[in-house]
């Protein structure tokens, strides 16, 4: 039978790295009798020797992940007082990278863990505003942690697409005259809630062209000055029924409006 092998992966952060490495490499080798052991967040020099005295009593080597230079050292030096093979798996690249960089590492456990916590905020935040624009599903106005409201043709599909890939998640509801606004919306604290109101002439100028691209009359209803300042209107009379700060978009970039929510936001938090 087999002597059993014991793979002991100790890391200042998760260990998932090692753990990957360690596993890619064992099989290439015929090892029925391996069994992997992490060792997540390790933080001191007591760990790092009670790890050592189990290893020592077993047929075992240790692949370590470790950024923080006092503990690698630490490892390095018992793992030899033991006679116990040690691998260090980041320090080659990280020197390699240090060189060709010119660049001193961080040596801060968990930054990739960091940066993919990030990302993944950042798609949920993209799939949430996709899931509650224009209004789709009111139940999404308590979720949001911005409500945009707005007549048509107000930017605030951009901006909740803009807002997104700053890990806000936002829903966006269109104020349309023939169509109630939905209850929910009311039950939303009104430090949450953005009105967007725009230029009667420039919104005219928007809609004639929104509707030549649709291939329409320009004398359509929707592009008309009576209905949009009757829109307006309406949108001006709802917004100070919730008491929400009102931008006018009509002569600012997404990026511009974008940045005064992030303000108005930091601000009621």
């Amino acid at each position: 039978m087999d002597r059993r092998l014991v793979v002991y992966i100790i890391s200042d952060s998760i260990g998932e790295t090692g753990e990957q490495v360690v596993k890619a490499a064992t099989s290439q080798f015929l090892c029925k009798n391996c069994e992997f052991r992490r060792f997540p967040y390790i933080s001191d020099e007591d760990q790092i020797i009670e790890i050592m005295n189990e290893a020592s009593r077993e047929n075992s080597f240790i692949v370590f992940t470790m950024v923080i230079p006092s503990l690698r050292q630490i490892l390095i030096e018992k793992a030899k007082e033991k006679n116990i093979i040690a691998v260090d798996i980041m320090t080659p690249i990280t020197e390699a990278l240090e060189k060709t960089l010119r660049q001193s590492p961080k040596n801060e456990p968990g930054l990739i863990r960091k940066l993919d916590e990030k990302y993944f905020k950042k798609i949920e935040a993209i799939e949430f505003a996709v899931k509650y624009d224009d209004g789709k599903d009111p139940r999404g106005l308590k979720k949001a942690d911005a409500v945009l409201i707005g007549i048509s043709r107000t930017s605030k599909t951009p901006l909740s697409m803009y807002l997104a890939h700053k890990n806000i998640k936002v829903a966006n509801v269109p104020l349309v005259p023939e169509v109630p606004v939905p209850k929910e919306l009311f039950d939303v604290p009104n430090k949450k809630i953005i009105g967007l109101t725009t230029n009667p002439i420039k919104l005219n100028e928007i809609r004639q062209e929104r509707l030549k691209a649709l291939g329409l009359k320009n004398e359509a209803n929707y592009a008309s000055m009576e209905r949009i300042l009757m829109e307006l209107d309406y949108a001006e009379g709802i917004m100070k029924r919730v008491g929400c700060p009102i931008i006018d978009v009509s002569s600012k970039a997404i990026e511009e409006s974008a940045n005064i929510i992030l303000e108005i936001l930091r601000e009621n938090c």
